[in-house]
């Protein structure tokens, strides 16, 4: 018994005491399996996300510094992305560029567009082709010099063995002029060059970048071939391996083991497999048969992946003519229907499509003394705006394929024979 303590004083006391709880079961630090899971998603997709988007950008950032891909970022980008799975993305892209950027129309070009030097030369009737007719233009009205052959290149003992003319590309775009160029084949040699990136595949190859000095010696031109061959809608066959299977009808370059090049549809006659061909690389369709454009250039979807055959853009095109000269067309503001009109007018009775866009279409001559080692500072592009420069050729880098123009036999002293006095006036 608690003395002194009243009976209020003793509930006081009682009510502030503690109530009795037992102690509670431990508390589970796991999550509800449904967030567990969530957060565990979260982290593995943030995870990926980051290294897809550091591959990508890694990737992207050493394609933009590899010559490789192109001489502009524009055309680096492009390449990069194809390359990488993003290729109907880039077709948007340029399908929107050059829908919002069209060629100019009307206008006139720069003066001394449509070339200089000597334009004909006295030289032995026989033993080489006769030299190709002016080109008459598809303008309203031809300019001064326009259509007019000239002499580029090295020569046979004195003989052109190359002939440029210039030209508007049509009535319509009449600031721009084109390149053509003239090749005599009893004069000249073609070799295919091929490449790690076209054809690809694991190859070695005899002839690839870079041209070596003793070829160089007989150098007189080269320039660029067709599509990736994943757009280019056939096959390559070289060094006697078929790199990739030949579609039949297909538009063929064809080199033989003596060097002479023609163009025509592979299983037709005449181009079908022997062992005297050397090469075989194929891009889309024939563009001109018989001397004529062919019915179906209206259809774009036949001629590029990317740009197909309405957009007027750089374009390049090879043909053979009647005789069995080698013709070859480069340049800005075509049409397919365009290069196929300008492979006509330059004599081509069979013709097709090479490559597009400014950084692929380049031709180039070189210059120098007789049997001397050439480099790229000996050439000169066909066109100055050309993009590419006549170098990409000497270059360990380049690794798409292409075609040189070599001298049958090199001459051992050099120079044209006197010019004649003909005019390059319109």
């Amino acid at each position: 018994m608690v003395v002194g303590v009243g009976v209020e004083e003793w509930n006081l006391m009682d009510s502030v005491r503690p109530v009795y709880r037992p102690p509670s079961a431990p508390r589970s630090h796991r999550l509800p399996q449904r967030v567990y899971w969530r957060r565990r998603a979260i982290a593995v997709l943030a995870t990926t996300t980051f290294v897809v988007v550091a591959y990508l950008g890694g990737t992207l950032a050493m394609a933009l510094r590899n010559p490789t891909y192109g001489v502009s970022y524009m055309a680096r980008g492009a390449e990069w992305g194809r390359q990488h799975g993003l290729g109907p993305v880039v077709t948007w892209i340029e399908t929107e560029y050059y829908r919002l950027n069209p060629a100019k129309t009307g206008g006139a070009p720069k003066a001394n567009s449509f070339g200089s030097g000597v334009t004909a030369v006295k030289v032995p009737v026989t033993g080489h082709l006769p030299e190709p007719p002016r080109v008459i233009t598809p303008a309203p009205h031809p300019l001064p010099g326009e259509g007019v052959w000239h002499v580029a290149g090295r020569t046979a003992n004195g003989v052109p063995a190359v002939y440029e003319a210039f030209i508007r590309p049509d009535a319509i775009h009449t600031s721009y002029v084109v390149g053509i160029a003239w090749m005599d084949p009893t004069l000249l040699r073609a070799q295919l060059y091929s490449g790690s990136f076209i054809p690809g595949g694991n190859h070695r190859f005899i002839y690839s970048a870079p041209i070596t000095p003793l070829a160089s010696r007989s150098l007189v031109a080269a320039f660029n071939a067709g599509f990736r061959m994943q757009d280019a809608n056939g096959g390559y066959y070289t060094q006697g391996q078929m790199i990739l299977p030949l579609r039949r009808g297909a538009a063929s370059v064809v080199v033989y083991k003596d060097g002479t090049m023609t163009v025509g549809a592979w299983g037709s006659p005449g181009f079908t497999m022997t062992n005297q061909v050397a090469s075989v690389r194929q891009n889309l369709n024939l563009l001109v048969v018989n001397g004529k454009p062919v019915s179906d250039l209206s259809n774009p979807t036949l001629w590029g992946a990317t740009l197909g055959g309405t957009f007027n853009v750089w374009r390049s095109g090879l043909g053979v003519t009647k005789d069995g000269a080698i013709v070859y067309v480069g340049g800005p503001a075509m049409s397919i229907t365009d290069l196929a009109n300008v492979l006509v007018r330059a004599g081509a009775v069979t013709g097709m499509q090479l490559d597009i866009n400014t950084d692929w279409v380049q031709y180039s001559t070189y210059a120098g003394a007789p049997n001397a080692i050439v480099t790229g500072a000996n050439g000169t592009s066909l066109l100055s705006s050309m993009n590419g420069p006549p170098s990409r050729y000497f270059a360990t880098w380049w690794n798409r394929d292409f075609y040189t123009m070599s001298l049958r036999t090199v001459p051992k002293t050099t120079g044209l024979l006197a010019p004649t006095t003909t005019s390059s006036a319109g």
